[in-house]
Order: structure tokens, then sequence, then C-alpha cells
């Protein structure tokens, strides 16, 4: 435990915290929240690391990470993409992530980057289907800068409820953490169910017309 204060105390935590969410970005096996949370929690805790700048850390990383998965996205699988043939499944997959994004780029940026691994995936693809760059950092923005607030805070206040015991801290901010990720993606799941129920009635609406002159 004492390595652990140390380690907190020392200015590299900071490019810790820093270099982890930007791995997360692109690299999802690295766990970004529980670097945060755990900066977080020690912060209340013990008193170090400073909780302003282990959010800042995390929202930079993250920022950055997520524009590295974009160059992905629009270098690596861009090309692949426009050589889909017109009426294949991977074709139609991509129109739909194309118009989806389009329609609605800016919340499914900020919310994905709320889902380990969604946040990676939707970074990718926005990428692939040339999402505007400006409406990308602009949105990426929101969601780096209010996910770095939110893990540390989590962790602020498990520490906080914990003091002296970063260990029970972190745990508790690690389970607040998955719990409101869990949420996000059930809303975000009923959310994309209404939205489908809602396209397959107004096409079902519209096709009406036209069969009923046919006959």
């Amino acid at each position: 435990m004492e390595y652990v204060e140390v380690f907190m105390a020392s200015p590299w935590i900071y490019l810790v915290v820093f270099g982890i969410a930007f791995l997360d970005g692109f690299f999802p096996v690295v766990p970004g929240e529980t670097t945060v949370i755990a900066a977080g929690a020690s912060a209340a805790a013990i008193g170090v690391p400073n909780i302003g700048i282990v959010i800042a850390a995390a929202a930079i990383g993250a920022f950055c990470g997520d524009h590295v998965s974009y160059a992905i996205g629009r270098f690596a699988f861009g090309p692949i993409a426009k050589r889909l043939k017109p009426g294949t499944k991977k074709k139609k997959a991509f129109d739909w992530a194309h118009d989806a994004l389009i329609k609605r780029g800016g919340i499914v940026l900020v919310v994905a980057r709320y889902i380990p691994g969604g946040r990676t995936a939707i970074t990718i693809t926005c990428g692939a289907v040339g999402y505007p760059i400006r409406k990308f950092m602009f949105f990426d923005a929101i969601a780096a800068i209010s996910w770095g607030v939110y893990s540390g805070l989590i962790g602020y206040f498990a520490g906080w409820v914990f003091q002296g015991r970063p260990l029970l801290a972190l745990a508790l901010g690690f389970a607040v953490a998955m719990t409101c990720a869990g949420a996000v993606e059930l809303v975000r799941y009923i959310l994309e169910r209404r939205a489908k129920a809602a396209e397959t009635t107004e096409s079902e609406s519209t096709a009406e017309p036209v069969n009923s002159g046919k006959q």
C-alpha cells in the first residue's frame, strides 16, 4: 500500500492517466475508466493526486485517442468500404451506419464514450463513413470532457466515502462505473428499438397508398 501511495503522489501518475486514456481510445483492452477512477479515489482517500489534473489528463488523452481511432477508420477501412458492391449486406450495413451517424452522430458519439468497446467501434465507423471531422472534433470534445469528469468524480466520491481505505474506494468506484455504463447501454438499446419501430411504421404508412393505387 505504501508503494501505491508513493506512486499516486508522483507526477508520473498524470502521464499514466493520459497514456491509458489515450490507448483506450483505439485499443479497448486497456482499462481507461479503471485508471481514472483509481486516481480519483486516491485523490479523496489520501489527498493525492490532484483531481483536477487527473480529469484534464483523462479528457485530453481520450480526445487524442479517439482521433487515432477515427484516422484508422478513415484511412484503413474507408477505402475498403467505398469498394463494396451495391445491394450486398455489407454495403447496406455501411449505408445504414452512414445515415445513422449523419442523423444522430453527435448523440451517438457522446453516448458511446461511456460504453467500453463501443466507443472504439463508433469512432472507427465515423472515420470509415467520412463523418465530418469538424463535427467529430466538437462532439468528441464534449464526450471526452464529460467522460473525464464522470470517471474522476466517481472515484473521488468513492474515495471520500472510504477515506483511508483506497482499495475499498476503488472497488466501489468501479462498481458504480459499471452500473452507470450498463444503464447507458440499456437506454441506448431502448431508444434504438423505438427508432427502428418508428421507421418501420413510417415505411408501411408510405407504402399503403402506392399499393392501393396499383390495385
